[in-house]
């Protein structure tokens, strides 16, 4: 039983190969298929040099050409006023900012005031005595001076006498006390020095105020600078009073400004130059961020193309026929999304948009668009 039951594994095995042998040799006869040949349609443009305006994109948020900072000199209770101190309150040149209670000074200042004329008016006898040739401007003087009003100036002393008479008097000193008096009374009312609007309120009417105290910030919205950094490269091409585009993030409102300073020196760890825009409009706001777009200067005999179309090794993909091929080019500017390129010959078929995949000597079909006419009877 064992005999026959290898008998027939062994006919099955030779049957088996049998059947295997004849479909190797029919598979090798068999033709091999021919792989079709890819051609990729490519969007290609005709190079034409021309001169490219190198146009330098910087941005920035805007600030108050004209700021003040407001802080008092004087102690005082802040007395209410004709406007509120409130951030948005606007004001006008020489308006009251702020007004302090002065009146324990002022009492002061007029007494000093008093004093003043009380002891000019003690020498008086004296000058018609002795100095009767200058008794008559100072008598004009204490008919003009008036205890309402800022103490004029002294009459001009015109001859060493006179100078030691009015001087030991101690009439001199006085007066400079007084000056000097007046000045710091005058701390007690905080005028606007232009027009504007108040930013930031730190005090309330009724407060006490303390001397080195910062009480709030007052800007001018008629005139607005931003500051920009740009690349050393161009630090000789900017020029004051170049027109510059602005332009919001959202590209829906524009500007027109002027470059009103350039920095002298160049940041040692970004190497790189400020230039400030001046610009003016009144939708305008201190903190917008806005884009400018600097005319640095203007490239002749070049192209702009995107960046991606340019290769690591500083080469571009041109269209000869019907494969691709590269040529060496000088690239002379970079942008976000483009780049200034020389050394390409006009008439030099380049690709428009980028193929994933590209290689020198692949085969491509350049895009023809075709327009679909009908005609009309």
């Amino acid at each position: 039983m064992r005999n026959i039951i290898l008998s027939i594994i062994g006919i099955l095995l030779i049957v088996g190969s049998f059947f295997f042998a004849k479909k190797l040799i029919a598979d090798k006869n068999k033709p091999k298929p021919v792989q079709a040949k890819i051609v990729k349609t490519v969007f290609t443009d005709t190079v034409q040099n021309s001169t490219i305006p190198i146009v330098i994109a910087a941005n920035g948020s805007l600030e108050a050409k004209r700021r003040l900072e407001i802080y008092a000199e004087v102690q005082g209770i802040f007395k209410p006023g004709s406007k509120l101190f409130k951030p948005g309150q606007e004001y006008r040149a020489g308006q009251t900012l702020i007004q302090m209670d002065a009146s324990e000074y002022y009492a002061s200042v007029q007494a000093s005031k008093s004093n003043l004329y009380n002891s000019i008016a003690a020498v008086m006898p004296d000058l018609r005595l002795d100095f009767p040739d200058v008794f008559d401007k100072w008598q004009n003087y204490l008919n003009h001076f008036d205890l309402n009003k800022p103490t004029p100036k002294l009459p001009e002393m015109t001859s060493d006498k006179e100078n030691y008479f009015i001087t030991g008097r101690s009439i001199v000193s006085n007066y400079y006390n007084v000056k000097n008096l007046e000045q710091r009374l005058a701390k007690y009312t905080i005028s606007a020095p232009f027009s504007g609007i108040l930013t930031e309120a730190l005090v309330t009417e009724g407060t006490l105020i303390r001397s080195g105290q910062k009480l709030g910030e007052f800007i001018d919205t008629s005139v607005y600078e931003m500051e920009v950094a740009v690349s050393k490269a161009y630090a000789n091409l900017l020029k004051v009073g170049e027109s510059v585009a602005l332009n919001n993030l959202d590209k829906t409102e524009t500007y027109t400004g002027k470059v009103s300073r350039v920095n002298g020196s160049i940041d040692a760890t970004t190497q790189t130059i400020t230039a400030f825009i001046e610009v003016k409009h009144e939708n305008l706001k201190e903190g917008i961020y806005l884009e400018a777009n600097l005319n640095a200067k203007e490239e002749s005999d070049a192209i702009e193309v995107d960046r991606n179309l340019l290769l690591e090794s500083q080469q571009i993909f041109v269209v000869k026929d019907t494969l691709l091929d590269v040529i060496d080019v000088k690239p002379v500017y970079f942008s976000d999304t483009k780049v200034v390129l020389k050394n390409v010959p006009n008439g030099t078929v380049i690709l428009k948009k980028a193929v994933p995949g590209a290689y020198a000597g692949m085969l491509v079909k350049p895009f023809e668009e075709k327009s679909n006419t009908k005609d009309k009877q």
